[in-house]
């Protein structure tokens, strides 16, 4: 059975910046999480930060908070823990939380704090596509099906 890694907030996890459990509640994702397919992480705590966090966003090639506080070191060892986890697990697929700065997969907020996206993604998205790993967001499931049909081959 093909593993998925996922971002633990898209499950119910109380791992999000502001500690809000937003699930994703999409059927596929139910069912692939009962059938034991989804590895879960939020790579904002695997690096070290807390729940609740200040919001951060990727600006300039570092990631920083409202304040200008630099938390790049903890974005790209969470990064490094999910890129571990999908190894670990033979995962060929990610489903990653779309806008976040660690798991955006094609949109992420700008750097401004101003709630504009633009077309971008985030450093866990980044580094497990740069190392083979199919990445998507949750409003892209349809695409993961397609993948995990694909992978069934001919009936």
């Amino acid at each position: 059975m093909k593993k998925i890694i996922v971002s633990s907030c898209l499950l119910g996890h109380r791992v999000r910046y502001d500690n809000k459990v937003i699930p994703a509640l999409d059927p596929h994702l139910l069912r692939w999480n009962e059938e034991g397919r989804l590895i879960h992480i939020c790579p904002e705590v695997a690096g070290g930060l807390p729940t609740p966090r200040p919001p951060a966003q990727i600006r300039e090639g570092r990631v920083v908070t409202e304040e200008q506080t630099d938390v790049t070191a903890a974005f790209e060892l969470g990064a490094q823990a999910a890129l571990a986890l999908a190894l670990e697990h033979g995962a060929e697929l990610a489903i990653l939380k779309q806008s976040s700065p660690s798991c955006g997969s094609l949109m992420i907020y700008d750097g401004t704090f101003t709630g504009r996206k633009i077309p971008g993604e985030g450093w866990t998205a980044a580094l497990l596509r740069k190392h083979g790993i199919k990445v998507f967001g949750e409003d892209q499931l349809d695409e993961v099906v397609r993948e995990l049909l694909h992978d069934l081959g001919p009936a």
